[in-house]
């Protein structure tokens, strides 16, 4: 694999943060100065360092974060705005990055983690692990809303989008919140689906990644999946995977 890379699944770094290190002339492989992000390493067997330090493998770390509406799902934002490293605060972990994303104005169960090849297959669409969200719309959801979302919607840019599964929570006089079940998630694929339909969305909170519930973790906090949620979580993407499919 490129040496990039190979820092990025050693939870060093991201693999943008691991290739302009390598650019500056940071990162040694065998000794050697490496300056190109694509060289090969072989990992496991070949030695890194970074600004003089060998790299080894560290734990595996798995969190999950209830992500506040108003924070970027990135590493850095080049317009400054703050992101969901905020509230990882000064803890004492290893670089992780974000399972998948939520968009700024989202909210709920976000998965950070070092492992990026588990990352991968959280948020890889042919996994089809149900991803569910709570949604207040704008209006009293009738039939025809819900079937439309089931059935699939044309969006602007010519794609069909639809739910796996929706039904309705609860309404009130001019609004309601829907449960909404998407299994091959695509970006922004419920507020396009909404907007195509003419309707806003007030608030977006995801509250389960498969069997992975946000549960009562408090807004703006993270914690370590427990081992039983952990292996839950992986028994459940070994049963979604499709035959045939890698």
């Amino acid at each position: 694999m490129g040496a990039a890379r190979a820092l990025s699944k050693l939870g060093y770094c991201s693999r943008s943060e691991a290739a302009q290190l390598i650019r500056e002339g940071r990162v040694r492989v065998n000794g050697a100065l490496c300056r190109d992000p694509e060289s090969p390493v072989r990992l496991g067997q070949d030695r890194i360092a970074v600004n003089g330090q060998p790299l080894v493998g560290g734990p595996k770390i798995y969190l999950m974060m209830n992500k506040p509406r108003g924070l970027i799902t990135t590493t850095s934002d080049e317009k400054g705005r703050e992101t969901v490293y905020s509230v990882l605060g000064d803890e004492r972990l290893p670089w992780v990055a974000p399972v998948g994303r939520l968009d700024k104005a989202s909210e709920g169960l976000l998965l950070l983690t070092n492992d990026s090849e588990w990352g991968a297959c959280v948020s890889a669409p042919g996994t089809h692990l149900e991803k569910t969200y709570h949604v207040q719309i704008d209006r009293v959801a009738d039939q025809e809303l819900m079937r439309a979302l089931a059935g699939g919607v044309k969006t602007e840019d010519g794609n069909l989008l639809c739910a796996a599964k929706c039904r309705l929570l609860r309404s009130g006089a001019k609004n309601c919140w829907l449960e909404i079940i998407l299994d091959e998630g695509k970006n922004r694929h419920i507020r396009r689906m909404l907007q195509a339909l003419g309707v806003d969305v007030l608030r977006l909170v995801r509250v389960a990644i498969g069997p992975l519930q946000l549960g009562n973790l408090a807004k703006g906090t993270f914690r370590h999946l427990t081992a039983e949620e952990k292996i839950s979580l992986d028994q459940s993407m070994e049963k979604t995977v499709k035959p045939g499919r890698p």
